[in-house]
Formats: structure tokens, sequence, C-alpha cells
């Protein structure tokens, strides 16, 4: 995997868990080797590995994620006071 590439991915995905997820997943798809989601989405020049395409991918935001922090929270449900006892 080349360094720079990784640097690049990081500052705009911002956990290196989450890279390393996302890097993993899109791998598994182009070296499925069928169907559309296998094909590279940027252009590749040799000597570039799976994981290569994938960051490139991510840094030309050719790929996407939602970042579980993005995502819209259900409301909290409303919790009631206990009755007292006369």
């Amino acid at each position: 995997m080349n360094i720079e590439l990784t640097k690049r991915a990081l500052e705009k995905v911002g956990n290196a868990h989450v890279l390393v997820n996302l890097v993993s997943r899109r791998v598994r798809q182009l070296n499925s080797g069928g169907g559309g989601l296998s094909r590279p989405l940027v252009e590749v020049t040799p000597g570039m590995g799976a994981a290569d395409v994938a960051l490139l991918e991510l840094i030309e935001e050719k790929i996407g994620w939602e970042s579980p922090n993005d995502a819209v929270q259900p409301p909290a449900p409303v919790k009631r006071r206990a009755k007292r006892a006369a």
C-alpha cells in the first residue's frame, strides 16, 4: 500500500479503523471478478494494487461511506416519573 495515499485517505475518513474496514471491503469487491462493482472507478496505473485503487477511490470521493456519528439517531423514549405512594 502506498503510504502517501493512506495518509490522504485517512484525512478524508478521519478514523484509521473505519479506513481499514472501507479499504478491505472495497478490495474484496475489486478482487471478486464479476459485475460492475469489481471494476475500478479511477484510472489505474501499472503496479497499483487493489488497496491502492480503493484508497484512491476514497480520496477522489468515488465511493462514499456514512459515519455512525452522522447517522440520524431516533428520539429517546420519554421517561415518566414513578408515582409516589400516598
